[in-house]
């Protein structure tokens, strides 16, 4: 069983989790139902990704009474897009993402990036000279003043953050009835987000690695960017552990107390991708002081 990280509502949150992202649409079905059945407990999802309806079939067939798992087992993430940021967007599309996943509530609901783009259901409006458009009166306080009534109306359990810096996030709780219990960044041994981490543990959010394991197709990537998965220091360490390099970047997050989503449609690498030895966290969202120590 996986091991959990205690956000500040009380909720326990798997450490890791099936990342969905970049999962087209006719092979993630078939990668949420071979993560259920490895055992993990945390999908992390969004609307921006396109692929919740085909999420939701694979929930709704093991998930339920009569079926292997209880609602409750699951913890399921999933964010709000950009263009949906208005105060009264929000409900709808937060019961767009519920009606896609065939679930009653989210166990949490991500303001996917803190900016707001135009209205409407254009995933990214753009210009005729390809830049977006963005809609400067939204401000993200505002968006998240109508995600806190998602949590009072019982269709999210809780609300964080995704992609915000420390400033933001500091604006974010300077206002906040419900306190962001996450954000979810990129973060890997090539951008480890030490300051970041530290200020969001220190201020009780818990912190999610996306791209864990460096993904090399993720659109802002570096030309010429190494691969984390075929650096030297990593491989030799999972030759030394008889793990893949996979399982040495999985476990080091881990160790530091970060939850992380690998994204995987192979079933023999979502297995792998959960199977790592030891693993208790040694810190939660409460108690922000964990070991720099190797990873196994």
């Amino acid at each position: 069983m996986t091991a959990t990280i205690t956000l500040s509502t009380g909720q326990q949150m798997p450490a890791v989790g099936l990342g969905t992202w970049k999962s087209a649409q006719g092979q993630v079905k078939q990668a949420v139902l071979a993560a259920l059945d490895c055992d993990y407990r945390h999908i992390d999802c969004a609307a921006a990704y396109s692929n919740e309806r085909e999420v939701g079939e694979a929930l709704s067939e093991q998930l339920g009474e009569g079926k292997p798992l209880r609602r409750e087992d699951i913890f399921v993430t999933s964010k709000l897009w950009n263009t949906k940021h208005h105060p009264d967007d929000v409900e709808d599309a937060c019961k767009k993402s519920l009606s896609d996943l065939r679930l009653s509530y989210l166990d949490l609901y991500l303001m996917h990036w803190p900016m707001a783009f135009e209205r409407g259901d254009e995933l990214m409006p753009r210009r005729p000279d390809g830049t977006v458009r963005y809609d400067n009166n939204i401000h993200y306080r505002d968006t998240w003043a109508a995600m806190e009534k998602l949590v009072d109306q019982g269709l999210v359990k809780a609300i964080g953050l995704s992609n915000f810096n420390a400033r933001q996030i500091d604006d974010i709780l300077s206002i906040a009835k419900h306190k962001p219990v996450v954000n979810q960044v990129e973060c890997h041994p090539y951008l480890v987000q030490t300051q970041l981490v530290s200020q969001c543990w220190g201020r009780g959010l818990a912190v999610t690695a996306y791209s864990p394991l460096g993904s090399p197709d993720r659109p802002w990537v570096t030309p010429g960017e190494a691969h984390l998965l075929d650096d030297p220091r990593v491989v030799g360490l999972a030759t030394c552990y008889n793990k893949t390099p996979a399982q040495v970047i999985i476990r080091w997050h881990i160790q530091r107390g970060v939850i992380c989503i690998p994204k995987s449609i192979t079933p023999s690498r979502i297995k792998q991708n959960i199977e790592i030895d030891g693993q208790k966290v040694w810190r939660d969202a409460k108690h922000p002081h964990f070991p720099f120590s190797d990873p196994y």
